[in-house]
């Protein structure tokens, strides 16, 4: 008779009880950290941007949080015509996939960038920058961002309506 390599003959009984056990104790977590799952639109709830890190009506709308599984972030955030972030630095940098509108970008001590729907952004890690709409269109973008030590954004001033527009 061909003894499998998991047959109790050929392993010992001690390491196939405390197998078991552990497959017990993680197998129904694993599985589920493992399994498809589905929020469905809309059931996150949006908010506006708090007025400390952005000027002018913005909307963030979270669509999953960093998890185990993978850390980052996303979120689909609404500048209207003019709103803007506060400058900001990112631990593990941020991709923006542009996906409506007209926006804009600026690294610091670089020129204003203009951005449009389906323009892709990457923030590297530690770099000064801001990003909203145009002075006349709204913009949405969808943003992934890294965590780093379950942080994703370190907070600085205020864009200055000079800095906005590029002088």
């Amino acid at each position: 008779m061909k003894h499998s390599l998991f047959s109790p003959s050929v392993i010992p009984k001690g390491i196939l009880i405390g197998a078991a056990l552990i497959a017990l104790q993680y197998g129904s977590a694993a599985a589920q950290d493992n399994a498809q799952s589905i929020a469905r639109a809309g059931s996150q709830t949006a908010s506006a941007g708090p007025a400390e890190n952005f000027t002018g009506q913005v909307r963030v709308e979270p669509l999953w949080p960093s998890s185990a599984g993978i850390s980052a972030s996303g979120a689909y955030v609404t500048f209207e015509p003019g709103a803007r972030s506060a400058w900001h630095v990112h631990p593990s940098g941020q991709r923006l996939v542009v996906t409506a509108g007209h926006g804009l970008t600026q690294e610091w001590g670089k020129p204003v960038q203009q951005l449009y729907a389906g323009d892709v952004v990457w923030c590297p890690p530690g770099i000064k920058h801001w990003h909203g709409a145009a002075p006349g269109a709204s913009m949405t973008h969808l943003a992934v961002t890294g965590m780093a030590d379950g942080k994703g954004v370190n907070w600085l001033e205020k864009v200055s309506d000079e800095q906005y527009r590029g002088r």
